[in-house]
This record gives C-alpha cells, sequence and structure tokens, in this order.
C-alpha cells in the first residue's frame, strides 16, 4: 500500500540532519526541460502564469535562474524533499522527528507529487521551486502541467505500489488530479477529515492539510498496509464515521 501527499508552497532549506539518507528524483530530464522553460521568463511573466506579488515572482525567477540542473553547484540549496517542505501538511507529518526506521519504511510507502519534479520519494533531494500542478504552462505535450506528465506519474506509482494495487490519496484534488487513474490501474483510497461545527461535520482546509500529514505518520509509524486497517486512525481525537464513509472514502470525524 502506498500513499501520497501534496507537496507545500512553504519551504525550510535549513541544513538536513547529518546522516540523513539522499536519494536522486527520477524525472530530472523532464525537471530540466521545465526548468529551462521557466527560465526564460520574465518577473512579470511568472508573476502572471503563478499568480504571484511582485515579490514573490522575483524570488522565484532568482530560484530558476540559478537552479543547478547538472549538480555542479556544491552551494546550491538543497534538502530531503519530506524536510525541505513545511506547509500543514508537513507540520502533521512531523518528518524531523521520525527516526531512522520510519523514515527507511516511508522510502517505500509514500511518495509526494510534484509539479516540478513529477514524484518524489521522501529522501529525494530537491531545490527551492514554485510550480503549482495546475500550472497553464503550454509545452509541446499540451497546454497544461497535466499534460505534460502525462501518464509518468501514474506510471512510476504503480511501479512503487507492488502487488497490493492500493493507493491511500492524501494529496489535494489539484495534485490526486496529475495520476491518470486508467494507468495507475489500482484501487484508490481518499480519507476525508471533517470538524463537527454546530453538530454540522465540515472540512476545514487547512485543519484537513495538517490532518492528512497525520495520517502519513501515523501509516509510517504503526506499519499500516492493508485498507482494512485505515479506519482505527483516531490521531488528533478523530474518530471513524461509518455512517458518513463509502468503501473508498472513510471519513473521520471529531
Amino acid at each position: 500500500m502506498l500513499a501520497v501527499l501534496s507537496p507545500a508552497k512553504k519551504l525550510d532549506f535549513s541544513p538536513a540532519p547529518d546522516g540523513t539518507p539522499a536519494t536522486t528524483p527520477r524525472f530530472l530530464t523532464d525537471t530540466a526541460e521545465l526548468v529551462g522553460m521557466l527560465r526564460g521568463m520574465s518577473v512579470s511573466e511568472l508573476a502572471g502564469l503563478m499568480s504571484l506579488s511582485d515579490n514573490l515572482a522575483t524570488l522565484n525567477h532568482e530560484r530558476y535562474a540559478t537552479f543547478d540542473l547538472d549538480g555542479a553547484d556544491a552551494d546550491a540549496d538543497r534538502k530531503q524533499a519530506v524536510l525541505a517542505f513545511a506547509g500543514d501538511t508537513y507540520v502533521g507529518l512531523d518528518a524531523p522527528t521520525l527516526d531512522a526506521d520510519d523514515l527507511a519504511y516511508a522510502g517505500d510507502h509514500l511518495r509526494i507529487l510534484s509539479g516540478l519534479y513529477g514524484v518524489l520519494r521522501p529522501t529525494d533531494v530537491i531545490q527551492p521551486h514554485r510550480l503549482e500542478m495546475g500550472t497553464k504552462l503550454a509545452t509541446d505535450r499540451g497546454d497544461r502541467l497535466y499534460d505534460f506528465w502525462g501518464t509518468k506519474i501514474a506510471d512510476a506509482l504503480a511501479d512503487d505500489m507492488g502487488a497490493d494495487r492500493v493507493l491511500v490519496n492524501l494529496a489535494s484534488v489539484e495534485y490526486a488530479s496529475s495520476i491518470d487513474r486508467d494507468a495507475l490501474g489500482a484501487r484508490v483510497i481518499t480519507p476525508k477529515f471533517m470538524e463537527v461545527r454546530d453538530g454540522t461535520p465540515k472540512v476545514i482546509s487547512f485543519v484537513a492539510k495538517k490532518s492528512r500529514g497525520a495520517m502519513a505518520r501515523w501509516m509510517v509509524q504503526e506499519r499500516v498496509d492493508s485498507p482494512g486497517d485505515l479506519p482505527s486512525f483516531d490521531v488528533g481525537g478523530y474518530a471513524y464515521d461509518e455512517s458518513l464513509s463509502t468503501e473508498d472514502e472513510p471519513v473521520f470525524t471529531r
């Protein structure tokens, strides 16, 4: 069983702890193609493409201008993806406190979807960037990043999934949409996290993001490897709600 997460806009490129394993993203040729396109854009063009403020557009223009494509720059910022992403989902995952055995297990059972890198293992080393999967970036493969990645993401996940053919989708709709379900050829389970307010269950976006990360952490630490174990998730006061759940969309409320 394999779980997938979205990346995060918020990044932390402070040094990783010594001895943290480091692996290489598998689609660096594709990444280089995208970087080459983004590097050729002006600050205003990046701002328009990604709906960024002038400051953020300038920052990302500088990032892509200095992006180290061949690994020759020893001073370039690099960090393991699971430690570099620092948004709400990664607060819930709290990867820096996972021990070596947990991180090794995550390497086999957790993936991060990425607009720039396609699919990342937790210890794949990345550089600072911003490129959301829903971006309307025209390439020779189509008008959007979804077209650029095609079935590559699904094919990679299928290869990593093994014989059980179960994917636990803890990603946002934007990123989950990058997975071609036909190419994946697997059962997809999408947990949903809801807060009961005034007697009514509601999805609160930033809380749901953190909860998806918390479930990923729980799956790693508890070595969860069967869909039948998912309803026992109870981190942070959540409880499985059978009345709201379906087979492939288990709902957890609190």
